[in-house]
């Protein structure tokens, strides 16, 4: 693994827009996801095999555990199970049938094991992005009239709930009941970054509760304290990191997408490790994220 500084490729191949990762401890790999190019990513943390791809049929943002065997995928249609034997996906439930202009963005499953998962229009129209809560097959609707949905993630303990609307930039946390992941108030202000440098994308809890961001457009990731306040920055050596999740035997890294899109020529090459998927040591421990129940 090449390494920069406290960051480590994890893998060369560059992603038009990078997302959605998730960390299986059984077997050490890292998944994620290429949304534009359809592509799943499959990779060992440890060793140096080279990342296999796995080419979709729809285009996936976000990549949940269910069990051993199966992977729930967050896709521009739908939720789908895909089984990591043989990669066959069958829908577990549509999203949006009447928003074909839409597809979904940044998710995270909660600790009672119920997916919230955002979505956007694919030319980033404002207004017409959502938030849902998805129960087993079952979806409803939290919050409209957003435009990048992002930064979804939550309180150790399940009770606090975290997003952003990257058009606007604020992070925003809201109450919630720790046994379903329903809001049980309306969101607050958490952190106002409008008028900064970058926008607030994806994030991960730690074990202290602080919430990491990737900074897309600034090459950096922020922690913010539950109580609102930006304690840390740490920068990666790509210019528009995505998302973050902890990885690793001891959850003890960062691994972070990127994305190259919307870069022209000379942006490409002002910034060398576009696209590209690293691990960074931040000297923070993280969380596991929850496996999707399909029971629930």
């Amino acid at each position: 693994m090449d390494c920069l500084h406290d960051a480590c490729i994890l893998s060369q191949v560059r992603c038009h827009l990078g997302e959605g990762p998730s960390y299986d401890p059984r077997t050490d790999t890292a998944w994620w996801v290429d949304i534009l190019e359809a592509r799943l990513f499959e990779k060992p943390v440890s060793g140096r095999q080279k990342a296999l791809v796995h080419v979709l049929p729809v285009q996936v943002s976000d990549v949940a555990a269910i069990d051993g065997g199966h992977q729930l995928l967050a896709a521009e249609d739908g939720l789908y199970v895909r089984a990591i034997r043989d990669g066959d996906i069958r829908m577990l439930c549509p999203l949006e049938e009447d928003m074909l202009g839409n597809r979904s963005n940044d998710g995270r499953v909660h600790p009672s094991g119920a997916l919230w998962i955002g979505t956007m229009d694919r030319a980033a129209a404002k207004g017409r992005g959502s938030i849902y809560h998805v129960a087993g097959p079952r979806v409803r609707r939290l919050f409209g009239g957003l435009t990048i949905p992002n930064g979804i993630s939550f309180s150790p303990d399940g009770a606090t709930g975290y997003f952003v609307d990257t058009d606007v930039g604020v992070l925003r946390r809201v109450a919630l009941d720790p046994g379903t992941g329903l809001p049980k108030g309306q969101p607050e202000t958490h952190f106002d970054h409008r008028g900064g440098e970058g926008g607030i994308d994806g994030a991960a809890v730690d074990a202290e509760g602080l919430i990491w961001t990737a900074r897309f457009g600034a090459g950096c990731l922020d922690a913010y304290s539950p109580a609102g306040e930006r304690v840390r920055t740490v920068p990666v050596p790509m210019r528009q990191p995505t998302c973050p999740t902890f990885a690793g035997r001891a959850l003890d890294r960062l691994l972070v997408t990127s994305a190259y899109e919307g870069m022209d020529e000379a942006d490409r090459a002002a910034d060398p490790e576009h696209g590209r998927t690293v691990l960074v040591d931040v000297g923070a421990r993280g969380l596991l994220e929850p496996a999707f129940r399909l029971g629930a």
